[in-house]
């Protein structure tokens, strides 16, 4: 048993090292799975909010958003783009947003309440596709595949059961969504901001509104803080991290401006 055991520990051990990758700020992590896999992940949870959450039936509203949505991943690097990007509007008053692996973006329209014209959405939606450029999904259920030995986590990615999908749901990002909190890290959440202000501006959108949308959040919280809130943590941190980049967020907006990118949503 114990020479099981040791065997099972270095089979682990092998998967492990070979699992290193790199996120695209340079940070080691974890990934144990293909993408092709976490796709199918996205999809399937994409799909499952589809049917269980209505759909908003404002056309302007859902025109909006697709623009700015549309404008931010078209900002993509080729080696950043494998699949074409989804994005579906939803009819809930929580003020919340999030992408998935596979090119799934949802949008809350409470959310518009909040995130106040195209470059405060732009910031939203560049952050949460920066969650998914960054492995963050596949990070984290890589790391409780690993805490679980694999046993219970492999029957929810294989399907089995309906019942675990909220433990799958919150490891891909959407605890808000399903009622099982799982907040990113705080470097997870980090690299998000980076890699979305950089995001934004490449776009064409102005990389400060970014600092005022956290700040509207803050505002908006109140005793209750929204959804965003509860796995996206706001913080003076955050806003003086956003401040200390944003000298060469501008610099690259410029840039995109320069070569026509000066995106008109509303």
């Amino acid at each position: 048993m114990e020479s099981l055991h040791r065997a099972h520990a270095l089979a682990l051990l092998a998967t492990l090292l070979a699992a290193c990758a790199t996120s695209p700020l340079g940070r080691s992590q974890l990934r144990l799975f293909p993408e092709s896999t976490m796709d199918e992940m996205g999809a399937a949870a994409y799909a499952e909010l589809q049917w269980e959450t209505p759909h908003s039936r404002d056309a302007v509203a859902d025109a909006y958003v697709r623009c700015v949505a549309n404008a931010v991943v078209d900002a993509l690097a080729d080696s950043e783009r494998r699949t074409e990007w989804e994005v579906t509007v939803f009819h809930d008053k929580a003020v919340n947003a999030f992408a998935l692996p596979g090119g799934k973006i949802g949008v809350y329209t409470g959310l518009l309440e909040v995130a106040r014209g195209q470059h405060q959405l732009a910031a939203v939606i560049g952050h949460e596709v920066g969650h998914v450029l960054a492995s963050h999904a596949n990070e984290r259920v890589s790391q409780s595949w690993v805490v679980e030995s694999g046993l219970g986590l492999a029957q929810v990615i294989v399907g089995a059961g309906s019942s675990a999908n909220p433990q799958l749901f919150a490891l891909l990002g959407l605890g808000a969504q399903v009622g099982v909190l799982l907040p990113f890290s705080r470097i997870q959440e980090s690299e998000a901001d980076w890699i979305g202000l950089d995001l934004m501006a490449r776009a064409g959108f102005d990389p400060r509104a970014s600092v005022s949308l956290w700040e509207n959040m803050a505002r908006a919280g109140g005793i209750a803080p929204p959804e965003l809130l509860s796995t996206h943590p706001s913080s003076d941190t955050r806003i003086r991290d956003l401040q200390r980049r944003m000298a060469k967020a501008v610099l690259i907006q410029e840039a995109a401006r320069s070569r026509g990118h000066d995106p008109h949503c509303s």
